[in-house]
């Protein structure tokens, strides 16, 4: 058998391609959230932002790519070991042996993986293919605006005057339903949770989790994940207490967008 064969039927190698495509979805949501965090800067900041990721054209297609077939291995890895380890099980006074030394984040890893796949679609399908809640939106359709300059690392990448979405006002018109603001906080919320165990798990599986570093690396892992859920509560935050509201003069009487990428 091939290399690849091998790799994909051993309990080891399907781990480590957990591990990996693990650290490729970690770096995208990191940097969807450093992304979204522009909101609180000022309106061209995030427009700017989503016209630069639309400017890349096939490049963004290979990132799309690389992050389904991420998540796709993941996915399958995760449900095959975890069949396996089923029926390695045997007998059910071991398993319940297994599941009080399990933690609780371990147990629950595998629900909150497929609640957050499931907020994952919705949310892609509200704010960039805009048909879930197509109703709301069409009452307040967020318009074109004009551009000022916008840098990524100093480059010039989006020229002052260019009509762009204006992706500012459809995020906070989108977090101004509490329905969607709640949905998006749990589900964030379980994903950071999922985060928790991943990443601990991903560092035993590169080798890094030993006796002497284990509190350590736990207690980064707990930090990032705290992090990363109050960073992204921020946002429905600040739009449901009205510390962030639409720019001035945004036109209700808007131009409907093209597909805009969160």
């Amino acid at each position: 058998m091939s290399p690849l064969g091998n790799l994909l039927r051993s309990s080891l190698g399907r781990k480590l391609i957990m591990a990996l495509t693990g650290i490729v979805m970690v770096g995208f949501v990191v940097g969807h959230l450093a992304g979204n965090l522009q909101i609180f800067q000022s309106p061209d900041h995030l427009n700017g932002y989503a016209a630069f990721l639309h400017q890349l054209g096939p490049l963004l297609w290979v990132a799309r790519i690389v992050l389904l077939a991420s998540v796709a291995l993941h996915i399958w890895a995760a449900t095959s070991l975890t069949l396996e380890n089923k029926r390695a099980r045997g007998n059910e006074g071991y398993a319940v042996k297994t599941w009080l030394r399990a933690s609780l984040a371990s147990r629950a890893v595998r629900w909150t993986g497929y609640i957050v796949l499931a907020f994952l679609l919705y949310h892609l399908a509200h704010f960039t293919l805009g048909i879930a809640g197509a109703e709301h939106f069409k009452a307040n359709l967020p318009s074109y605006t004009m551009q000022e300059d916008y840098h990524v690392a100093g480059y010039l990448v989006v020229t002052k005057g260019t009509a762009v979405p204006d992706v500012h006002s459809m995020v906070i018109l989108g977090f101004q339903s509490p329905v969607v603001s709640l949905f998006y906080i749990i589900a964030v919320g379980l994903l950071s949770f999922h985060l928790l165990h991943g990443i601990d798990s991903l560092f035993q599986t590169l080798g890094w989790r030993t006796t002497n570093w284990a509190g350590v690396l736990r207690a980064v892992a707990l930090a990032f994940c705290v992090l990363y859920f109050a960073g992204n509560l921020l946002i429905p935050g600040a739009v449901l207490t009205g510390a962030k509201g639409l720019r001035p003069g945004f036109a209700r009487e808007a131009v409907k967008t093209t597909s805009v990428l969160r």
